[in-house]
């Protein structure tokens, strides 16, 4: 296992959290002429360049009237780096009519764009995109239903009601993606029917209250595909803005070896060996997941160890 982080982790920015919560600080760097700016639009992020080399766009502040999403300073410390901001334009009906905007780029899905990116653009590009979304499905308390106002940079929202004023934090929702091998040389692979054709991936499940990370690996794995699992190791994790996960992954050991995938959870799985694994050219009958994606490195991994 190597060190490297995944896709999507490992920004090449100071979060500069202390920043936060000095409004005067935020409203000057918002207007410094340094200021950068990282355009959303319906969950889509602002790039430029060639279709297979997409590059992601930072804009001056100038002329964007959205409310500022602090996401911390490039190119130095808290004290002296180039602020970064993000902004949702998502109610701008034709944000290519922006002068802001015009000419300097097109929205794109993250999901389409991000493997074809430079990592550290794609891993800010994947900040701006998480913070844009928790900010737009937050607007409300959560409690007693009031307007909730953007804080501290956009990282709280605060219930305007001064009987509640709850502070709401952005939520990541914790989930284990997990290569299921047989202690020899073949690990289950499976698909599901939203999958693009061909495409199979290790199994993955979303943490429940109540559990630890083992114990939710051992339940997904036999809820999707009926194996019983021992030896559950950690691997690496992953940010995963799609549109607000954590993957933590796993390899696990099966003790058992018929599955079954009748809960309709999975289109299909089975045993793959790690020859095929390594030597099939992908094609519409059989790939495996997308190179940016955790899932890929982990079946990667295991094919190497071998």
């Amino acid at each position: 296992m190597t060190n490297r982080p995944n896709f999507y982790a490992a920004a090449p920015l100071d979060r500069a959290s202390l920043r936060r919560k000095d409004e005067e600080w935020l409203t000057e760097a918002w207007l410094a002429p340094n200021a950068r700016v990282l355009p959303v639009w319906q969950s889509q992020n602002f790039v430029a360049g060639p279709p297979d080399a997409p590059r992601a766009v930072m804009l001056p502040g100038d002329g964007l009237e959205a409310v500022p999403i602090f996401l911390g300073v490039m190119n130095g410390g808290p004290m002296n780096g180039d602020p970064v901001f993000a902004v949702d334009l998502s109610m701008v009906e034709d944000p290519d009519a922006l002068p802001a905007l015009r000419g300097q780029g097109r929205f794109e899905d993250l999901r389409a764009t991000g493997p074809l990116m430079p990592e550290d653009e794609a891993s800010v590009c994947a900040y701006a995109r998480g913070m844009v979304w928790w900010n737009a499905r937050h607007r409300f308390c959560g409690v007693c239903g009031a307007p909730a106002a953007s804080a501290e940079g956009g990282h709280v929202r605060l219930c305007t009601n001064p009987d509640c004023a709850t502070h709401h934090f952005p939520r990541t929702d914790p989930a284990v993606i997990m290569l299921v091998h047989d202690g020899g040389d073949r690990a289950v692979l499976g698909r599901q029917s939203r999958f693009p054709p061909g495409m199979h991936s290790v199994l993955a499940g979303f943490l429940e209250p109540g559990e630890s990370l083992e114990d939710t690996v051992a339940r997904e794995v036999f809820e999707e595909v009926g194996l019983t699992v021992t030896d559950i190791r950690y691997r690496s994790s992953q940010p995963w803005p799609f549109p607000s996960s954590l993957m933590l992954g796993f390899t696990a050991r099966a003790t058992s070896f018929d599955i079954d995938t009748g809960n309709d959870e999975l289109e299909s799985a089975a045993w793959f060996d790690r020859a095929f694994l390594r030597d099939h050219t992908p094609d519409e009958t059989f790939r495996l997941a997308r190179p940016d994606s955790i899932a890929h490195r982990l079946i990667r991994e295991w094919i190497a160890e071998g």
